[in-house]
């Protein structure tokens, strides 16, 4: 199955639009359109109907960086709801896993 990717640039600004199955294979395509794309962006998924963890991933990050991800399906809204979760936890047990820091005589900062 394959991506298709629509853009649509207006007032409000630019909406690039996929359909179909998004896969890590398609991220390379997808962020060259997100680059091309002016300030106010969107990801419209309304006619997503498969996803894999790289493509939650990746939403879960374009997001972050300020990019609407509208009319997803439940199911991938859940999953990135979940991947966030599960990428904060892993965060969260990296930083108790360092050591503490020391300064010059071994005490702790």
């Amino acid at each position: 199955m394959t991506l298709k990717i629509e853009r649509t640039s207006g007032k409000r600004g630019t909406r690039i639009r996929l359909c179909g199955a998004f896969r890590s294979e398609h991220l390379d395509q997808v962020k060259a359109e997100i680059e091309r794309g002016g300030p106010r962006l969107a990801l419209d998924l309304e006619e997503v109907d498969l996803v894999d963890v790289e493509g939650v991933r990746f939403l879960n990050a374009r997001e972050a960086e300020g990019i609407s991800v509208l009319r997803c399906s439940p199911y991938i809204r859940e999953w990135m709801l979940r991947e966030r979760g599960r990428q904060k936890a892993r965060n969260h047990k990296r930083k108790k896993e360092q050591p503490p820091l020391e300064d010059e005589d071994g005490k702790h900062v």
